[in-house]
């Protein structure tokens, strides 16, 4: 049996790895625990993060919680993100956003197989500042996510559609065709 400030460590690190809305179902089931006994945790986090120190909340959804960060401190979270947002992508980063808007709508294992690497990092990157976008999920075993460019990519490249993007160079196209066929 853990014991509380274990639990709370527990719960306190799968809603920050998460980021997405957890339900208790899921956390008695990971925990091996009540939901009552979820619940009696889950209220203890959220008394610790009404503290004025801390930047964080818990948040109720229907029957699931979530860790957020809090309101008022928004103005210094959103300059910070924007500082981020203003560096410069790494060549990794600029060879995945580039197979993604010549090929889209594309999976991570045809990037992949271009690349001839994983890349599941540098896809969250772009994912994380809002370069691309999930569209779907292709209906295939496993149902892998589809990678799209978003309207800020336009923005960011200064065109207004992807038919504007310039023509890939031949030689890089049979690169590109070799290495999918692969």
């Amino acid at each position: 049996m853990q014991n509380e400030d274990n639990l709370i460590s527990i719960i306190e690190g799968i809603l920050f790895a998460w980021s997405e809305p957890v339900s208790i179902v899921d956390l008695t089931k990971v925990l091996d625990i009540s939901a009552n006994e979820v619940e009696d945790i889950l209220k203890l986090m959220t008394r610790k993060y009404e503290q004025p120190s801390s930047g964080l909340r818990l948040i109720r959804l229907d029957d699931s919680y979530q860790l957020n960060t809090k309101p008022e401190n928004y103005t210094y979270i959103s300059k910070f993100v924007s500082d981020k947002n203003k560096r410069n992508l790494s060549n990794a980063a600029l060879e995945t956003l580039a197979i993604i808007a010549y090929k889209q709508p594309v999976t991570k294992l045809e990037i992949e197989n271009i690349r001839g690497v994983k890349c599941d990092s540098t896809i969250k990157g772009l994912l994380d500042v809002g370069l691309i976008k999930i569209d779907g999920q292709l209906n295939k075993i496993g149902r892998p996510n589809i990678y799209k460019t978003t309207e800020d990519f336009l923005r960011k490249f200064g065109i207004s559609s992807i038919e504007d993007l310039p023509e890939i160079e031949e030689d890089e196209q049979i690169k590109m065709q070799f290495m999918e066929e692969e």
